[in-house]
């Protein structure tokens, strides 16, 4: 059965080249022209609303800066320079895998994190496909959205949507399993934001951009194991080698030669362990799993390190949220040669 998830997100107005990645489309242009940032509202000024209607006729005109010097309202003068610097990023490469790749090159990401979670939405949309299983999709939203991490008192290991959990926080919608994602240590007695099981998959559908399923991430659990496929998916789409990922309860390996952190604080824990620094225990009861990454060709790995497997990581931080960073698996693996 196939579905469409996340049909908001404006990845049907893109096209497709005969490789099978994205090509940005003028219409996909004029999708981003409506976000909340840049649409006109009541308090517009003429200007404002003359801009946004000659972009909407043709989406990739040059404007200067003297036109947006005379918008009357400077924060939409700066929406739009970032528009039109997010637009250069995208119209650079001939694709948007391309351009995603490019993003984290040279002196670093100079687009606002919303936008870069937006085209991480559409590239894991694509990456997916029709046929992707529902615990898949909640497993890649992992990758594009902040992780609210709670471990219950039986050990279970909890991860929901930050910015829902903040949500019900604010709108007092709690509920008991809100509550203990948002404060931890409270015991389960019913649940308002479900959680993710073979029983109940068919309910992700209507509510895939709801992003309100919680998910296990428990060894053995399906949650990791679809975790651990969507990045291999991943992987093979943007840089055509096929791995496999499974995770681990150690790294009890004395050939230990490559690693990569999937976030900020799982890099930190790694490279001190391979260095053979002390880690205090505080942060190694941060690290939330560990996984290894194995080459289907190991000649497509860099001569040094070929048939050695790559060890990833993903902890939390201080308020246990977790961020993953899903261009570290793009831009850190040991290639060959990369195209």
């Amino acid at each position: 059965m196939t579905h469409n998830f996340w049909p908001a997100s404006g990845y049907t107005l893109l096209t497709q080249n005969a490789q099978g990645h994205l090509v940005v489309s003028d219409d996909f242009l004029r999708f981003l022209l409506e976000r909340p940032e840049l649409a006109p509202i009541a308090s517009s000024c003429a200007a404002e609303i003359a801009l946004h209607h000659s972009l909407g006729e043709q989406p990739r005109m040059a404007v200067s800066a003297d036109t947006l010097a005379t918008l009357q309202d400077p924060d939409a003068a700066e929406n739009y320079a970032v528009w039109l610097r997010f637009r250069e990023r995208l119209l650079a490469h001939p694709t948007l895998e391309a351009s995603y790749m490019a993003l984290f090159k040279g002196e670093g990401v100079d687009v606002p994190p919303l936008l870069v979670q937006h085209l991480t939405q559409i590239l894991l949309r694509h990456v997916l496909g029709d046929e992707a299983t529902a615990m898949q999709v909640r497993a890649a939203e992992m990758l594009m959205h902040t992780q609210k991490i709670t471990v219950l008192e039986d050990g279970a290991v909890m991860a929901a949507d930050d910015t829902t959990v903040e949500r019900h926080a604010t709108q007092g919608s709690f509920g008991s399993i809100g509550e203990l994602l948002q404060q931890g240590g409270i015991k389960l007695r019913s649940v308002d934001l479900d959680v993710l099981n073979p029983d109940n998959e068919d309910d992700y559908w209507p509510r895939s951009e709801s992003f309100d399923w919680v998910l296990s991430l428990n060894r053995g659990q399906p949650g990791l194991t679809a975790l651990c496929e969507v990045m291999a998916k991943w992987i093979g789409h943007f840089l055509g080698v096929q791995v496999q990922i499974q995770t681990e309860r150690e790294i009890d390996d004395d050939h230990w030669v490559w690693h990569i952190g999937l976030d900020a604080q799982a890099s930190s824990i790694l490279n001190d362990l391979y260095q053979g620094r002390e880690v205090e225990a505080e942060r190694m009861e941060r690290l939330l799993c560990l996984f290894k990454l194995t080459f289907d060709e190991p000649n497509a790995m860099l001569a040094e390190v070929r048939g050695k497997p790559v060890y990833l990581a993903m902890a939390v931080d201080a308020n246990q949220r977790l961020k993953l960073k899903p261009q570290n698996l793009l831009i850190n693996l040991p290639l060959a040669q990369r195209s």
